[in-house]
């Protein structure tokens, strides 16, 4: 079987040529950004060709405006770009676009431009708590007061918010941390999507029965193992709605709060039902075995469903299905989700208004449909009311349920500053059976502790 090559490692490989493009330009769409402090999501076009604004229209337009839009290269610029053609033909805004490197040296270009002056009229970068770093107050406008910033949901405004303003739009869809599934497995074995752990533990415990695999495990990519822990965070902030702002002061740990220790629980209770060949099991492995039905279940961040769209197109991606990972009660069912990267507008650009002006813009339903139409989503919107067009992936409508019903969270790294840099190996080892889930809580506090020393915090 050939590969497409879209899993990204932990390695940080990211491409080193920055290259200036216009904003009609046919960049390669590839990984989307916006994951902070999580495994960037391998993106590809998914889609069809753009179609929204094909009608030449003068209504609206402004008097025009060329603006500049600072990028990770990395980033999937189909839906982008698709925007930009719709706002330069309604409003005659052109907006140009600079790529820039990933990783710790792009972090590294923005800070540096910023502080210079450099800094082009719209910075993308993450939402969270790296955002914060940055000293928007500084740099970025401020949208607190536009009254068009509430067509965005507050779990996303908190992302992009500092010291009680706003400073950035969406530039993507979410992505969710869930549990994809095969329909045709849930089919044989009549299973119901499971609302409670307890619930997916006994479907695992039918399809092993079975003679079947129940979850695919793929940790030979290995920051897919995190994905039950940190998808769970949902579930632990609905039990302790104080642990990620506790756990940011020291006074709060892993280890010693049950429904934190619960996630590492969770996982430690998935051990029986792997693949044997989990170790050795790539992310573009797991992709061929949950799509040809030799996997039941693979937690995984939900943009994987564009790579098994890639290898065996439309009909393949909607037999995937998608849910949250599962807390203890069914009656608070809801899904982890990353914020998509966001635009920033530079607080000291000649162009302030044409900015807001493109950002007004970019989240209304006409745009996301002309991105929508460039490069299918395979996560639900932040805009509230934003209604997914009829062939979007199946499982983006499932995860788009939880959101509809205000049944989402961001996931901890968007609450936090801190995270180890040891917990995909971590949970490795979890999975392994070469710790318990105590231990490896225990082992994570301890991993987050030197994170937080290096960050100058007060922690014990």
């Amino acid at each position: 079987m050939r590969r497409k090559g879209l899993c990204i490692v932990m390695a940080f490989v990211m491409a080193s040529l920055v290259a200036a493009a216009g904003c009609g330009s046919k960049a390669q769409d590839n990984t989307t950004g916006g994951k902070d402090n999580v495994e960037p999501a391998a993106e590809t076009s998914g889609s069809v060709q753009p179609d929204a604004g094909e009608e030449d229209t003068d209504s609206g337009k402004s008097e025009g405006a060329d603006l500049t839009m600072l990028i990770n290269a990395d980033n999937a610029l189909g839906g982008i770009q698709a925007v930009c053609d719709l706002a330069e033909k309604k409003m005659g805004i052109h907006v140009e676009i600079e790529t820039r490197v990933g990783g710790s040296d792009g972090d590294n270009i923005v800070k540096t431009r910023l502080a210079s002056g450099e800094m082009a009229d719209i910075c993308v970068y993450n939402s969270g708590a790296t955002f914060a770093a940055l000293n928007p107050e500084e740099y970025f406008i401020d949208l607190t007061d536009e009254a068009w910033m509430g067509n965005l949901d507050d779990n996303y405004l908190q992302s992009v918010t500092v010291k009680d303003k706003v400073y950035g739009i969406p530039s993507a869809s979410m992505n969710c941390g869930v549990i994809l599934y095969n329909k045709d497995i849930y089919d044989k074995y009549k299973l119901s999507v499971p609302k409670t752990w307890d619930e997916f533990m006994a479907n695992c415990e039918t399809i092993k029965k079975g003679g079947e695999t129940a979850l695919i495990g793929s940790l030979a990519t290995p920051w897919t193992g995190q994905v039950i822990q940190l998808g769970d965070f949902y579930n632990v902030n609905a039990q302790d709605p104080a642990f990620a702002q506790e756990f940011q002061k020291g006074s709060a740990k892993y280890a010693d709060t049950p429904a934190a220790l619960r996630s590492f629980e969770k996982l430690e209770e998935t051990i029986p039902y792997y693949n044997e060949d989990f170790l050795a099991t790539t992310y573009d492995d797991a992709c061929d075995k949950l799509a040809n039905a030799e996997g039941a279940h693979w937690p995984i961040l939900s943009y994987a469903i564009q790579n098994i769209y890639e290898l065996y197109g439309e009909e393949a991606a909607n037999k995937i299905g998608a849910f949250a990972v599962p807390g203890d009660s069914a009656d608070n069912n809801g899904i982890t989700v990353w914020i998509p990267e966001s635009f920033y507008g530079n607080k000291n650009s000649e162009n302030i208004e044409a900015i807001k002006q493109f950002f007004e813009f970019y989240i209304t339903p006409e745009a996301l449909d002309a991105y929508c139409s460039a490069l299918l989503p395979d996560g639900p919107f932040c805009e509230k009311g934003y209604e997914l067009p009829d062939n979007v992936y199946d499982m983006v409508k499932q995860e788009q349920s939880y959101i509809e019903a205000g049944k989402w969270g961001t996931a901890m790294e968007f609450q936090t500053s801190v995270k180890g840099a040891d917990l995909p190996a971590i949970c490795q080892e979890l999975i392994s059976g070469q710790t318990t889930a105590k231990k490896a809580a225990q082992k994570y506090d301890d991993d987050c502790l030197k994170a937080a020393v290096q960050m100058g915090l007060d922690w014990k």
